[in-house]
């Protein structure tokens, strides 16, 4: 990093953002507060220069705008900032602290995201969003049904299936304002059954237009909904010097606590970003699950975990396995083959 930088901080909020900034020479050059108009212009008269901001909503939105601007805009997760951060905690305290991270040669910062990336993944969490609403409807329905005696076996067919039987049911001792609330639930349920559905039709049609997205479907465990999520969160994975590293970044790698020479490995760390590693968890169990019809190297490799470690570390082995084969696939921009990925 040249030593005649320009570094700023920005404490991002939505109305009101502070800024602090020095030369080459660490002389402070800004240190205010404008409101949300002033931005662009304010850095539009600033030298050049390297512009820290911690990781949030509107980062990316943000970084985009200061690049336009011929600043190097850089986003970072608020742990790296903090040790940084002293006297009381105050937004002109933080701006400072993210100036002086920023600054850091071994600070680790976040890719920024193209518009195009960040729609998709806004696809994926409106989705996973409303997974979860539809679990915790399905789980109420459940309870006010059990609360007049009602029990309806698990699954979410099951009792999407046992609803309007019990609707229709006059003798079950439902009482008409519970069976009309349960009849709007029944609906409100089928409505995020529609829109789930639709979203995941969504991915069905971003994988037909992206050859690399079905170049990753090409391993087993790694379908539409994980190919479109890993291509909008890493790009192309230049970000990462090793697919060790990505492994690592989405928490699939075991929690070290080595000192004196001796290394120490514990468990998974769990770190990064859990949305794909539940993704590549989940797509590793289905494949774990039908390893005796596979006869390829990294099925008889994964049999091998099976047999010496258990079911459930076997999942997490080749859930990491396949992170490691994805950043190769990208960032090699090359095709999987079962007979070397072991």
């Amino acid at each position: 990093m040249s030593d005649l930088t320009y570094f700023y901080g920005i404490d991002l909020a939505k109305q009101v953002f502070s800024i602090h900034g020095v030369d080459p020479h660490g002389k402070v050059i800004i240190h205010s507060t404008i409101k949300r108009a002033k931005v662009l212009s304010t850095f539009a008269n600033l030298p050049a220069g390297i512009v820290g901001m911690e990781a949030c909503s509107a980062a990316h939105y943000w970084a985009r705008e200061l690049i336009k601007l011929g600043h190097d805009a850089r986003i970072m997760a608020a742990k790296y900032v903090a040790p940084y951060c002293t006297g009381a905690k105050n937004d002109a305290n933080d701006a400072r602290a993210i100036c002086e991270a920023v600054s850091r040669p071994h600070t680790r910062f976040v890719k920024i995201k193209s518009p195009e990336r960040q729609a998709i993944m806004m696809t994926h969490r409106a989705r996973e969003n409303w997974v979860h609403e539809r679990t915790a409807l399905i789980n109420q329905i459940r309870a006010f049904l059990a609360e007049f005696g009602i029990v309806v076996k698990q699954g979410r067919h099951a009792i999407q299936r046992a609803i309007p039987e019990i609707l229709e049911d006059a003798d079950n001792g439902l009482p008409e304002i519970a069976r009309e609330l349960v009849a709007e639930c029944y609906e409100h349920l089928t409505v995020l059954n529609q829109r789930i559905a639709d979203l995941e039709q969504c991915f069905d049609i971003l994988v037909k237009a992206s050859p690399t997205a079905q170049r990753l479907m090409t391993i087993s465990g790694v379908g539409p909904q994980t190919a479109t999520a890993i291509l909008a969160a890493i790009g192309k994975g230049e970000q990462f010097d090793t697919g060790r590293d990505f492994a690592a970044w989405l928490g699939l790698v075991p929690r070290q606590y080595s000192t004196g020479g001796k290394p120490k490995l514990g468990r998974i760390s769990k770190k990064g970003n859990k949305y794909l590693r539940t993704l590549l968890v989940h797509g590793a169990r289905a494949v774990i699950a039908n390893l005796k019809k596979k006869n390829d190297k990294l099925s008889q490799w994964a049999q091998g975990v099976l047999l010496r470690r258990g079911f459930k570390r076997a999942i997490v082995a080749l859930a990491a396995k396949h992170a490691r084969i994805i950043w190769a696939l990208l960032r090699n921009d090359s095709e999987f083959e079962y007979e070397y990925a072991a």
